[in-house]
């Protein structure tokens, strides 16, 4: 079977989830907002909302730990975090696609993110989906 980048972002949140499980909440999370870390590769990273929405790691951007991120909306003004969070607390994990600017590339690319709830807390990893 051919591998998909999505299959990376999942297998990325399932081994987050083991560190998280393994180490406990706190030191996880500080690991999966540490941008030398070990869930930091290339373009992936973990990212992990608690289940109201708020930011609690972030790999490329510890700036954003601690800020609410339930309304935030991609480029073409979908409240996607908020299905993130629909999809995880009823379902418990899943798939959400949204719109995402990607810095190298300097412009709006679609990305695929796929989420986990482990505890109180969802894990997340989103990869885009146009590399050309």
């Amino acid at each position: 079977m051919e591998e998909r980048p999505e299959d990376y972002a999942k297998y990325w949140v399932e081994q987050a989830i083991k560190f998280y499980k393994a180490v406990g909440k706190q030191v996880a999370l500080a690991e999966f907002s540490n941008p030398n870390g070990m869930f930091i590769q290339g373009e992936m990273y973990i990212f992990v909302l608690s289940s109201t929405g708020t930011m609690l790691a972030h790999g490329v951007n510890e700036r954003f730990v601690g800020i609410d991120f339930s309304d935030v909306k991609d480029s073409d003004g979908k409240s996607f975090n908020t299905e993130i969070m629909a999809a995880a607390n009823s379902k418990g994990s899943g798939w959400v696609e949204y719109k995402w600017y990607h810095p190298r590339r300097n412009r709006v690319l679609p990305k695929k993110a796929y989420f986990e709830k482990v505890e109180d807390v969802i894990v997340c990893s989103a990869i885009y989906l146009d590399e050309d």
